[in-house]
C-alpha cells in the first residue's frame, strides 16, 4: 500500500480489484461513502493487465497516474493449494510453517522491500496483514479456496445432494477470521491516516480465535444444514495455531467494531447462494 502524498486529491489504483478484498473495497468506496470529494478510484483486474509484465505495468501507471496504490494482486489460495504449489506462491508473490513456506516468505519480503524503498528512495509504502479474510467474491473452490469459503461450498453441496459434510482435517486448529468489509474499511483508514512504514496487523482480538469446527457449525446453521458432519483426519490440519495480536491496531482505533463471525458467515453464505452462478467455484 502506497500513501505517497496527501497534497492533492487522491487518484487511487487498486490492483486485484475483482478479488475478495478488492471487491470489498469497491463496495465501501461506492456504496458506503468511502470516496471523498475529488478522489478517483480505479479497480484493476488481471483481465485488464498482467502486472508481472513490466511493459503492461508501465502502461497502467501512465494511463491512470495514481498518487496512491493498494496492491492486492497476488497468487492466493487455501492450505491445500499452498501445500501443493509452494514454489509457485514464492515466485508469483515475490521461519514459516512447512505447509505454506512459499507464500509466507513472499509476504515477509514485502515488508523488507518497503523498508528498502523508504531508506533508499524516501518512498512511503507499508504493508497490512489481515488474518484469514472471508466474505463475498472469495474463491469458493473445494480444494483451492480459503477455509471458510471452501467449507461454505461443501456445505451447500452436501445439503443439495443429501450427503454428509466432509471436512478436511480434525477441525481443531484455531484461527482468527475477519470479514472482508471490515478489512476494506480498515484499508481506507490505513490509506489516509497510517504513516508508518512498519506493517500493521488487521485482525480481530486474540479472544476471538476459535477452532475451525466451531466455524463449521456456524456455516451449517447459516445454510440450515441438518446432515452429518464428518472430519477427515487423514487430511492435514496445517498449523494448529497462528494467533495474531491486534494491540497495535487497537492503539490507533480502540473503538472499531468488527463484524461478529456468525453474522459475517451468514452474510457470506447468503451472498454465495444468491450469486452461485457467478461465484468462483
Amino acid at each position: 500500500m502506497d500513501s505517497q502524498t496527501k497534497a492533492e486529491p487522491m487518484r487511487v489504483l487498486v490492483t486485484g480489484g475483482s478479488g475478495l478484498v478488492g471487491k470489498a473495497i469497491e463496495h465501501v468506496v461506492k456504496q458506503e461513502g468511502g470516496c471523498l470529494k475529488g478522489e478517483q478510484w480505479t479497480f484493476l483486474s488481471s483481465k485488464e493487465a498482467n502486472l508481472v509484465d513490466l511493459q503492461q505495468t508501465r502502461a497502467v501507471f501512465e494511463k491512470y497516474r495514481p498518487t496512491h496504490v493498494i496492491h492486492l494482486a497476488a497468487k492466493v489460495g487455501g492450505l491445500y493449494l499452498h501445500m501443493k504449489e509452494n514454489l509457485h506462491f514464492l515466485i508469483h508473490n515475490g521461519p514459516p510453517h512447512d505447509s505454506n513456506f512459499g507464500y509466507s516468505h513472499a509476504k515477509r519480503m514485502i515488508d523488507i522491500q518497503n523498508r528498502g524503498y523508504f531508506a533508499q528512495h524516501g518512498r512511503r509504502y507499508t504493508a497490512v496483514i489481515p488474518t484469514n479474510v472471508y466474505g463475498p467474491y472469495d474463491n469458493f473452490n473445494f480444494e483451492n479456496g480459503h477455509v471458510l469459503s471452501a467449507l461454505m461450498h461443501k456445505t451447500y453441496a452436501a445439503k443439495k445432494e443429501g450427503t454428509p459434510l466432509q471436512v478436511w482435517g480434525s477441525g481443531t486448529p484455531r484461527r482468527q477470521f475477519i470479514y472482508s468489509l471490515d478489512v476494506a474499511r480498515l484499508f481506507l483508514w490505513v490509506l489516509r491516516e497510517y504513516d508508518e512504514i512498519d506493517p500493521l496487523i488487521l485482525s480481530v482480538g486474540e479472544e476471538e480465535e476459535l477452532p475451525i469446527k466451531d466455524a463449521v457449525q456456524m456455516i451449517a446453521d447459516a445454510l440450515d444444514f441438518k446432515g452429518q458432519i464428518v472430519f477427515d483426519t487423514s487430511k492435514s490440519d496445517g498449523q494448529m495455531k497462528k494467533t495474531a495480536s491486534n494491540a497495535k491496531l487497537r492503539r490507533y482505533l480502540p473503538d472499531f467494531t468488527f463484524t461478529p463471525l456468525s453474522e459475517g458467515i451468514k452474510k457470506t453464505c447468503d451472498w454465495f447462494v444468491n450469486n452461485y452462478d457467478i461465484a468462483r467455484t
